[in-house]
C-alpha cells in the first residue's frame, strides 16, 4: 500500500516509521538515518527506482536484448561504436569493477565495501546526490570561510540555511576556532569540507579531524568530505576523518579524477560511506543523473587500479612548483599562505589598495593573466585571490612574469629577503626546480 508523502514525513519524525516495511525497503538495518533523508528521498517512488524493471541491469553477451532503450548503428553522423557502447548502458549506480577498484583503495584506510560505493559524474554529482538526499529547504549547511564555491551554490540552489565558520592557514595548516564550529553545528544537517582544502590549500591536523568529529557527532550532523585533492598532499599523510568512531557512521568521502588524475574531461567522481547513506544518495543521483558512461567508468577503473607509486614523479613535480611560484611571489611584493596541499595560492590584496575581484579584471586586462577573485569562495574572500600553479610549467613561468610586470605597474615591492619556505617544511637551496631546467 502506497502511504502518503506527508504522513509518511509525519510517521519519520515521530520514529514509528522504523517499524514499517517501506523503511525496511529503504534504509534496510539502518532506519536510524531515516530522520536524516530529504523530502525528495522520502518521496520518491521507491518500488518503481528500485524495480529492475525500470533500470535493468546490463545483460552478458549471452542474453539477446529486445528491451534496448536506444539504437546502435554505424553511420558517417556517428561513425564506429566504440567497444563501451556494445554493452549498453551501465549500472545507475556505476561499473562494479570500478566500485571495487575504488572501495579497494578506501579498504586500505577505513574498510569500506563494494556496496557503499556509488559513482558520480565527477565529485560535483556526489554532492549534489548529497544535497537531494539530505537538505529540504531551511536546512542548515555548514561551510568553512573560504571553500569552494560549489559548495555554496549547491546549498543556496537548495534553499538552505548556510553558515560560516572562519578559517585560516597558518603554515600549511588549516586553522578554526572549534567552539564556535561546535556552536555553529547546533541544528545543522550537514558540514560540507575539503582536505586538502580549496582555494587555500590549507591540511587538516589530526586534532582538528578529532574536533570536527566530536562536534558533528555532538550536534548529529552529517559531514561531506570532498577529498579531490587528496594525491596532492605534501608535508605528511593524511588524517582519515571517516575512520574515527564518532565519524565513522555519519561521513559521506568524495574523490575524483579530475584534480587526483588530471582526467577533467572524463568527468568521474565518486561518493563512499555508510550504505544507508548511499543508498539515499543512489536514489537522488537516479533521478537527476544516472549512467556516467561506461567508456569514461573503464578509463577511471584503469586510473584507480595503476600503481600509486606512479604518481611519485608528478607529486614531487608539483612540490617544486609550489616552491617555485612561491618564492617567485614572495619576490615580487605578493604574501600567500604556504600551502599543505592542493595547486594553489590563497593571496591577499589588501596592501594594494584593490579588493580580489578588481585585482583580477585588471590582470587580465592588463597582462591576459587568469587568477581567481577570492569573492567567489565566501564571505572573507573579498580581498583575496586564488593563483594556482597547475598549469605547465612554461606557461607558469610566463604567467608569473606577467604579474611581477603588473606589480611593478601597481606598486608592489619585492619582499624583505627572509626565508619563504615554513620550516616545518624547508627544501635545501638549490637552482633552478627540478620542472624547470632546460
Amino acid at each position: 500500500m502506497s502511504i502518503p508523502f506527508m504522513l509518511k514525513k509525519l510517521l519519520v519524525q515521530t520514529g514509528v516509521a522504523r517499524y514499517l516495511p517501506i523503511s525496511q525497503r529503504l534504509a534496510g538495518d539502518g532506519v536510524d538515518y531515516l530522520k536524516y533523508y530529504s523530502d525528495k528521498v522520502l518521496a520518491a517512488p521507491l518500488e518503481e527506482l528500485l524495480d529492475p524493471a525500470t533500470f535493468p541491469e546490463s545483460p552478458g553477451p549471452e542474453v539477446v536484448n529486445l528491451n534496448m532503450a536506444a539504437p546502435r548503428f554505424d553511420s558517417p553522423v556517428s561513425g564506429a561504436r566504440v567497444a563501451a557502447d556494445r554493452n549498453g548502458l551501465p549500472p545507475v549506480s556505476g561499473l562494479k569493477s570500478l566500485k571495487q577498484a575504488v572501495a579497494e583503495r578506501f579498504l586500505k584506510r577505513d574498510g569500506r565495501s563494494d556496496d557503499e560505493v556509488l559513482v558520480t559524474h565527477g565529485a560535483t554529482g556526489a554532492f549534489s546526490a548529497v544535497l537531494d538526499a539530505f537538505i529540504n529547504p531551511g536546512r542548515k549547511v555548514v561551510l568553512f570561510d573560504p571553500c569552494s564555491p560549489l559548495f555554496s551554490l549547491g546549498a543556496k540552489s537548495r534553499r538552505a540555511t548556510v553558515r560560516w565558520v572562519p578559517t585560516t592557514t597558518e603554515d600549511g595548516r588549516l586553522r578554526f576556532n572549534a567552539d564556535l564550529l561546535a556552536k555553529t553545528l547546533r541544528g545543522a544537517t550537514l558540514l560540507a569540507i575539503a582536505d586538502p582544502g580549496n582555494p587555500t590549500g590549507g591540511t587538516l591536523a589530526a586534532e582538528d579531524v578529532e574536533k570536527i568529529a566530536w562536534a558533528a557527532k555532538r550536534s548529529d550532523v552529517l559531514i561531506y568530505l570532498d577529498e579531490s585533492f587528496a594525491r596532492y598532499r605534501y608535508d605528511g599523510p593524511a588524517n582519515r576523518l571517516s575512520a574515527l568512531p564518532d565519524a565513522a557512521g555519519r561521513t559521506l568521502t568524495a574523490g575524483s579524477l579530475t584534480q587526483g588524475d588530471g582526467l577533467g574531461s572524463v568527468r568521474v567522481g565518486w561518493l563512499s560511506g555508510p550504505r544507508q547513506l548511499v543508498k539515499a544518495c543512489t536514489l537522488t543521483a537516479s533521478l537527476n543523473a544516472p549512467y556516467v558512461p561506461t567508456i569514461c567508468q573503464q578509463i577511471a577503473l584503469r586510473a584507480v587500479q595503476a600503481d600509486e607509486d606512479l604518481f611519485g614523479p608528478i607529486q614531487e613535480e608539483f612540490r617544486d612548483r609550489r616552491r617555485y611560484a612561491f618564492d617567485k611571489l614572495k619576490a615580487i611584493g605578493l604574501n600567500p599562505a604556504w600551502p599543505s596541499g592542493g595547486f594553489f595560492f590563497w593571496v591577499p590584496m589588501a596592501a594594494f589598495g584593490l579588493d580580489g575581484r578588481s585585482f583580477a579584471e585588471r590582470l587580465l586586462n592588463e597582462q591576459k593573466v587568469l587568477v581567481g577573485p577570492g569573492c567567489a569562495f565566501g564571505p572573507s574572500g573579498g580581498g583575496f585571490v586564488r593563483i594556482s600553479f597547475a598549469t605547465e610549467d612554461g606557461r607558469l613561468r610566463e604567467g608569473l612574469a606577467r604579474l611581477a610586470t603588473f606589480m611593478a605597474r601597481i606598486g608592489g615591492k619585492p619582499a624583505a629577503t627572509t626565508r619563504v619556505v615554513p620550516e616545518a617544511v624547508a627544501v635545501p637551496e638549490e637552482a633552478p626546480p627540478t620542472f624547470s631546467r632546460v
